[in-house]
């Protein structure tokens, strides 16, 4: 009987042997031959600016072997800043290609050839912005590649007249829309911080993050003798969890102009004032994007559509920003002082229509 255990004992360790040497085979034939259809991407971030165009690079590499498939399905998706979600971008296969939400109608492919996979999107807007996946399915094979859309733009700190550390996370995403901008990603933070950025109040980030960029390390900012870098509170609850928030903006089309008026103006004179000149009060976005983008420079304190007052100083000077190129802020006046000018924007419309 023992004879007999032992017997079958080693028939079932001889089966397994054969099941486990046929699979190392199938293994080692896959890593040798290589998978049968990748996706490349020639560059991992492509650089564009709101309203231009972006083509995101995407090639099809596909071994010769396989028989031709009219029916490959080429599908881009959108991560969010979180990486938890992908929204749905575009998808073809054959001759049947759909977009999807608000890409409708603004992208589709380059197709320069079979193997082109490469999407093209028109109007960016600043929601572009992030990572995108280009995904290839031929039957049972396939590849996927990442590329990142980055935007040439800005990133400034920003708090409403409620005074500091008053907003959560969705209460920031809509004071950023307000001021023509979006929650800056730690990306964006971390190039603005690198270029310089220093600011000791802490906000919300994209991903749902607290952070805060320090160039110069002080007591109040993390401590004196800690090194600069860009401070991190963490993930924070979105809804109970109050903080400053980072925006960021990019080129706009239109003017942004200061407007010469004859005398002071209350906020509400403000508004009016450039109305009647066919133009909207600016935001502070765009008060932001043209000092940066465009080197706007003017030492007079105005307006902006918030309640606030600033004026933008490219050239340090000796009551202008003596020391450095910034967006200099008076705070939030009273609405009824008659002691400022007004910032003002035209559209693209606007310009149009007047010309």
């Amino acid at each position: 009987k023992r004879k007999t255990d032992w017997s079958d004992s080693g028939g079932r360790h001889c089966i397994l042997s054969f099941y486990v040497i046929h699979i190392t085979i199938a293994v080692f034939q896959y890593k040798k031959n290589g998978p049968r259809l990748s996706v490349v991407a020639e560059q991992s971030k492509v650089v564009s600016r709101r309203g231009g165009n972006a083509t995101l690079p995407c090639k099809i590499q596909r071994d010769q072997s396989l028989a031709p498939n009219r029916k490959m399905r080429i599908k881009w998706t959108k991560l969010t800043s979180d990486y938890l979600k992908e929204v749905d971008v575009f998808v073809a296969m054959d001759y049947h290609k759909r977009s999807y939400g608000r890409f409708h109608g603004r992208v589709h492919l380059q197709g320069s050839s079979p193997m082109d996979a490469s999407l093209v999107i028109t109007e960016i807007t600043l929601e572009d912005y992030g990572r995108y996946k280009c995904e290839v399915i031929d039957g049972l094979e396939d590849g996927t590649a990442v590329i990142s859309l980055d935007l040439q733009g800005v990133v400034f700190p920003y708090f409403p007249r409620l005074g500091r550390y008053n907003l959560n996370f969705y209460d920031a995403e809509r004071a950023c829309r307000e001021q023509d901008a979006i929650v800056a990603s730690f990306d964006q933070l971390y190039d603005a911080w690198r270029g310089g950025m220093d600011w000791c109040n802490a906000g919300w980030l994209s991903d749902g993050s607290v952070q805060y960029p320090i160039t110069t390390p002080r007591e109040p900012c993390g401590g004196k003798n800690t090194v600069p870098g860009v401070r991190n509170y963490g993930l924070r609850d979105k809804e109970k969890n109050h903080y400053d928030v980072f925006c960021f903006t990019s080129n706009y089309k239109g003017r942004f102009y200061y407007l010469i008026h004859p005398s002071k103006l209350t906020y509400d004179e403000a508004v009016r004032a450039c109305q009647k000149d066919g133009a909207q009060i600016a935001k502070v976005g765009q008060m932001f994007a043209a000092w940066k983008l465009l080197g706007y420079d003017r030492c007079d304190a105005g307006w902006l559509a918030d309640g606030s007052v600033r004026y933008p100083i490219s050239r340090p000077r000796r009551r202008c920003s003596p020391t450095e190129a910034a967006v200099r802020f008076n705070g939030f006046p009273d609405k009824k002082h008659k002691l400022y000018g007004v910032y003002c924007f035209k559209g693209k419309k606007n310009l149009t229509s007047q010309s």
